[in-house]
């Protein structure tokens, strides 16, 4: 009888052990506004991780929930624009954005945050060029690769490549540099 009991807890035992393993292995997703991020994204051969989330606010309105994914997580925005590896930056929105929209708010960022404009402007232009309207739901996501460049994306549909450092650089300086959208964004983005 005795020896019944001790195997039905070693085997209850094993069973919750097996179970919190896999729990604890399972892949968790950031969550801001009822919007959920997954905590890794594929680029090339890169697995990036989820750094942070932040909310895109415009006076009253939420505009969009971003997840800034890296390959080494910090909340250094320095270290991250210095850093040659793997970043992404994707935005998933709250609400219908016009591109007309979305350029006006892309070129304020980009004059408030970006020290070599001059160097960036053509590559910028021709970004500004592929971005899309965006419906409530939707995503857009700026993924950079050391070697490949900058690329922008729609939900899965790659729009344009833009090669180099610096803009990838520039690009996110739009959300990590000095004067981000807004400081509560840049913070939930740095964790």
């Amino acid at each position: 009888m005795k020896s019944s009991i001790v195997r039905i807890l070693s085997l209850a035992v094993f069973m919750v052990a097996s179970i919190a393993s896999t729990l604890g292995s399972a892949p968790q997703a950031g969550e801001l506004e009822g919007v959920t991020l997954p905590d890794t994204l594929n680029a090339g051969e890169k697995t990036l991780k989820l750094n942070g989330l932040g909310l895109r606010k415009k006076a009253m309105f939420k505009i969009y929930v971003g997840g800034l994914y890296l390959e080494s997580p910090t909340k250094d925005a320095g270290a991250i624009l210095m850093a040659d590896q793997g970043r992404a930056i994707r935005m998933h929105f709250l609400r219908d954005v016009t591109k007309g929209q979305l350029v006006d708010a892309f070129k304020e960022d980009f004059q408030a945050n970006v020290k070599d404009r001059a160097q960036q402007q053509a590559a910028f232009d021709r970004m500004l060029a592929v971005v899309p309207d965006v419906k409530e739901g939707n995503t857009l996501t700026f993924t950079y690769l050391p070697g490949k460049g900058t690329t922008l994306s729609a939900g899965g549909k790659e729009l344009g490549v833009f090669e180099g450092k610096g803009f990838a650089d520039a690009v996110f300086a739009l959300w990590l540099g000095p004067k981000p959208p807004s400081e509560d964004l840049k913070k939930g983005l740095l964790g």
